[in-house]
């Protein structure tokens, strides 16, 4: 499996203006249980630092951008989100961190099941023993 996989997410519209039709099981890979976003993230602030050991989700940046690093415990890349037309695919086992956010960003979550504190891996370290560990 690749490290970065991309969803395409065709644009729509008329004269008026754009739109993104996102839904479960064709432009988003999965059934969506849980939908968010993040906002005003305050200038120099990372956020994410943790992985999923069941959670398969998408993210795009409806407005503005950051950079979304992604780490199988083996490769580690760093992408740009900066279209509302484009999302990562963020498989569970996936280490994720998400920094310089754009004072305007607005990044969309999709997920595939409900939130759950204990499906967080929130300790880099225990991450890698993890992924060792399903070897």
């Amino acid at each position: 499996m690749s490290l970065v996989q991309w969803v395409e997410f065709p644009p729509l519209g008329d004269d008026r203006g754009s739109l993104v039709a996102l839904e479960s099981g064709k432009t988003v890979p999965f059934i969506i249980k849980r939908v968010y976003y993040i906002f005003a993230t305050k200038p120099g602030v990372s956020r994410g630092f943790h992985a999923h050991q069941h959670l398969n989700q998408v993210a795009v940046c409806v407005t503005g951008s950051c950079r979304m690093v992604l780490d199988n415990g083996t490769d580690r890349t760093s992408v740009w989100l900066d279209a509302p037309t484009k999302g990562v695919v963020i498989n569970k086992m996936m280490w994720r961190e998400m920094h310089d956010f754009s004072p305007d960003c607005v990044l969309l979550v999709l997920a595939d099941k409900h939130y759950d504190e204990t499906d967080y891996i929130r300790d880099y370290k225990s991450f890698l023993e993890a992924i060792n560990n399903e070897s």
